[in-house]
């Protein structure tokens, strides 16, 4: 019995067509090779016959990361391919499934020794990208129901070597995010005020150097400082550690 639940946002745009192919397959090969520097004796025993293996879900959740692995099995070689469940294995849907049971989302065919070698790093790509598409749709979710009308947006603190799995997940989970790295806005925090001395003197200088078309935001821990970095020209104020009411 499986319930197959419709995304926060109804129609999610396809984010596979975000992802830039060249840095998707640089970055799958870097995690292919932390896992294998060098020989694979399992590989010279199970040989190159042609198998293959079924993907399933076995707990209920957001499901992402197909674009990572279909390229996971694409650069190991071996001929494979990946063949796609598409009544279920639609990425942004909540899949529930029920104890015990177990949802096939996928098949993949090749040469055993290349299954294997890509079956751990698919894995964990695909669990870590569902992970975070599940706590983001679930906090959205939440929001949503308290009726908050503005977004839910993750920041820039990801896991090394995994921004970009992470801030997919977080997209295909209905979340926005807030920056998707250090260079892509301004963030004054209070270490960058105080060495500067002021968010006057802080937001001056960074935008000598953003210039007119980068946003410049601000963490302000009061109303005076929020009145201080708009008045000096940030584009954003952030509320710092401030406490619901």
């Amino acid at each position: 019995n499986i319930q197959i639940k419709k995304s926060i946002k109804m129609s999610l745009p396809n984010f596979r067509h975000l992802l830039p192919q060249t840095h998707v397959e640089e970055t799958i090969r870097q995690y292919l090779s932390d896992d294998m520097p060098s020989f694979d004796v399992g590989g010279l025993v199970v040989g190159s016959k042609l198998k293959t293996a079924t993907l399933y879900m076995k707990s209920s959740g957001v499901f992402a990361g197909k674009p990572f692995v279909d390229t996971v099995f694409r650069v190991v070689g071996g001929n494979c391919t990946v063949t796609w469940m598409d009544d279920v294995a639609n990425e942004g849907k909540y899949i529930n499934v029920g104890h015990g049971e177990k949802v096939i989302m996928a098949t993949v065919t090749g040469e055993v020794n290349a299954l294997l070698r890509g079956e751990r790093t698919a894995l964990n790509i695909l669990s870590r990208c569902s992970g975070v598409a599940t706590k983001c749709y679930e906090a959205v979710k939440v929001a949503k129901g308290l009726g908050w009308k503005g977004e839910v947006a993750g920041t820039r603190k990801t896991t090394p070597g995994f921004r970009m799995v992470e801030k997919y997940g977080l997209l295909v989970g209905g979340a926005s995010t807030h920056r998707l790295d250090l260079s892509q806005m301004v963030m004054l925090k209070d270490n960058h005020i105080w060495s500067a001395g002021s968010i006057t003197a802080a937001v001056k200088l960074a935008r000598t150097a953003a210039g007119f078309s980068q946003k410049i935001e601000v963490e302000c821990q009061n109303l005076e400082e929020a009145i201080e970095a708009a008045k000096a020209g940030a584009d954003i104020t952030m509320l710092d550690n401030f406490q619901p009411e």
